[in-house]
């Protein structure tokens, strides 16, 4: 591990992060440690301070490593599911996974990926939400006092009680303002004139802090997060460094993205909820049940724990058999989540929902459309397109506005990429299809043949 002041050290960390990312590239490349080879396979390795030193010490023995997250909703969504399942990975692995709860950070805010400052909410709200936020891990974890149980903590049992003047004299000389006013969260809000409170500027030291913790607490010699935590994860691994003299390392995630360009998780209709009083198990089921073609094999790699070799199967299947993959990714991805007894709840729903759509839209006098799969071919017909055929609109342009306003749908499921089309595969066993322009103004599209 270098030695060297914090900016040479971080300025090595980041060669370290490109040099992974070009090593990683390729599929045929072999660690020791089957948590990593496995991780790496899956695509869940962004970035690390020193892969090789952590594959090294996983190949040898039980790594204890967390993740952090913070209170401020009841619930996880989505986007927290990348960071769930590299702990059950680890887990799975041998290893000891660390979910710390962040009942002190949450009083403060990231400023990641922020625009603005996060609202301030009470201790009692906070500790309502960790209850919220911890259930997912009841079922992705196995909690006990085994040497690779996992375990909750929460950093407000060691942050309540600091001693604001022996912590600044005790670790703030180890941070260089230079240095943090250089980090992606804190530079993009300056440059757009947003405010960066105080308090938030201390959320780095503070998450620093908490790896120093774990580390004299837990033996915790890794600190994992999304690819937006990469500075907090330095500021952690070095401030350990130099104030214990210990080696300990960092890994991150990539940002997940739609093949459409967008966020991982956001729909026209809100996050995607983990916990079931937030959303049904049934639209849980359906939220993956409508996964774009192009990300079926990403997403079952990533959020399913399906064998590889299941998965490089059904990545094979083209045409209307996609959709049998789409099928298993809402099946595994739900079972991992609410169980296998909401899966057949929602395949029962989906196929009472299909049957009723397939009826309604066969007697319906909607305006349709028929078109051929010649007339679709490999690319599609423009969804902008057949609107103005409906007649749900007077022109593409108009067509457009309302797929960007959020006002047009296919089957019920709002679009926003004004590009979207039709393709074979987008047709159900009933050969049929309903296009929406608002609330009132619908169409049917019936494939020939």
């Amino acid at each position: 591990m270098v030695k060297g002041p914090i900016e040479t050290y971080q300025k090595l960390c980041y060669k370290e992060a490109r040099n992974l990312q070009s090593r990683t590239s390729t599929s045929m490349t072999q660690f020791k440690s089957p948590f990593i080879q496995e991780a790496h396979d899956r695509g869940f390795i962004f970035q690390s301070t020193d892969l090789e030193t952590l594959d090294e010490q996983m190949s040898q023995g039980p790594v204890t490593g967390y993740l952090g997250f913070d209170a401020t909703a009841d619930s996880l969504h989505v986007g927290s599911l990348m960071q769930i399942m590299l702990l059950y990975l680890m887990q799975k692995h041998g290893h000891k996974p660390i979910v710390l709860m962040g009942g002190g950070t949450t009083m403060i805010g990231d400023p990641s990926g922020k625009d603005e400052s996060r609202q301030m909410i009470t201790e009692e709200v906070i500790r309502a939400n960790i209850e919220g936020i911890s259930k997912p891990f009841n079922t992705a974890l196995t909690f006990g006092d085994g040497s690779s149980d996992a375990v909750i903590v929460n950093n407000y049992d060691w942050l309540k009680g600091l001693n604001y003047i022996d912590f600044l004299r005790d670790y703030g000389p180890h941070f260089s303002v230079n240095r943090m006013l250089s980090f992606d969260s804190v530079k993009l809000r300056l440059e757009r004139e947003q405010n960066l409170s105080f308090l938030e500027f201390n959320y780095m030291i503070i998450q620093a802090y908490d790896f120093l913790e774990l580390n004299r607490r837990y033996g915790c010699t890794l600190q994992m997060g999304g690819g937006d935590q990469w500075g907090n994860i330095i500021n952690g691994v070095e401030l350990v460094r130099r104030v214990d003299h210990k080696n300990v390392l960092g890994l991150t995630t990539p940002l997940i993205t739609t093949a459409d360009g967008g966020k991982m998780g956001k729909t026209a209709q809100g996050a995607v909820w983990l916990n079931a009083n937030r959303l049904s198990p049934y639209d849980y089921w359906q939220f993956w049940r409508n996964t774009d073609d192009r990300d079926v094999g990403k997403f079952l790699r990533l959020f399913t724990t399906l064998p590889l070799s299941e998965i490089e199967q059904l990545e094979k299947l083209a045409g209307s058999e996609i959709n049998l993959a789409k099928k298993t990714l809402a099946d595994e991805a739900t079972a991992f989540l609410h169980g296998k007894d909401a899966v057949i709840e929602a395949r029962k729903t989906a196929e009472k929902v299909f049957e009723a759509h397939s009826h309604n839209l066969a007697q319906t006098d909607l305006p349709t459309v028929t078109v051929s799969a010649e007339e679709l071919g490999d690319n599609g017909l423009q969804i902008i397109e057949l609107m103005t055929q409906l007649n749900l609109t007077q022109s593409k342009s108009e067509a457009r506005r309302l797929i960007k306003g959020g006002g047009a749908r296919v089957n019920d499921v709002p679009i926003q990429d004004e590009l979207a089309t039709l393709t074979p595969e987008t047709f159900a066993e009933d050969k049929l299809v309903k296009i929406s322009a608002g609330k009132k103004k619908h169409g049917v599209v019936k494939l020939e043949g």
